[in-house]
């Protein structure tokens, strides 16, 4: 049995309504791919205190505020992901490419032109509810 990587997940919505999108880097899994920032959560972590961790390394800000949103399990036949998805509801900082990866700040019009890895259409789904009843 493979082992699931436990990852945490920040959706992060503007005062214009715009969800944050990143990148992903040439070399890693499912490079090119747009997705929701965040990271795997380390074992001496919470899913805030990883959030945290990784929205501070891949933004440049600080978390101040979530609540969970979803979870979701994903098998992608050479690893298994289980996504703790929450939704950033404030932070401190302005979020930019902390790591040279491009973001992008998405309204819900848009959505469909990102390609995003398949554990992520259902985010997708979710954020184009929130951002349409916004």
């Amino acid at each position: 049995m493979s082992h699931i990587i436990h990852v945490a997940v920040g959706v992060l919505i503007d005062d214009k309504h715009c969800v944050l999108l990143a990148r992903r880097l040439k070399g890693t899994h499912l490079e090119g791919f747009w997705e929701f920032p965040g990271g795997k959560v380390e074992a001496e972590e919470t899913v805030k205190m990883a959030l945290n961790r990784e929205l501070r390394e891949e933004l440049g800000i600080t978390v101040d505020r979530t609540s969970p949103l979803l979870t979701i399990s994903h098998d992608y036949g050479e690893k298994q992901v289980l996504l703790d998805v929450h939704r950033v509801e404030a932070w401190l900082g302005e979020p930019f490419g902390a790591e040279g990866q491009p973001i992008a700040w998405v309204d819900a019009r848009s959505l469909g032109d990102f390609q995003v890895p398949a554990a992520n259409a259902e985010i997708m789904a979710r954020v184009a509810e929130l951002l349409n009843a916004g």
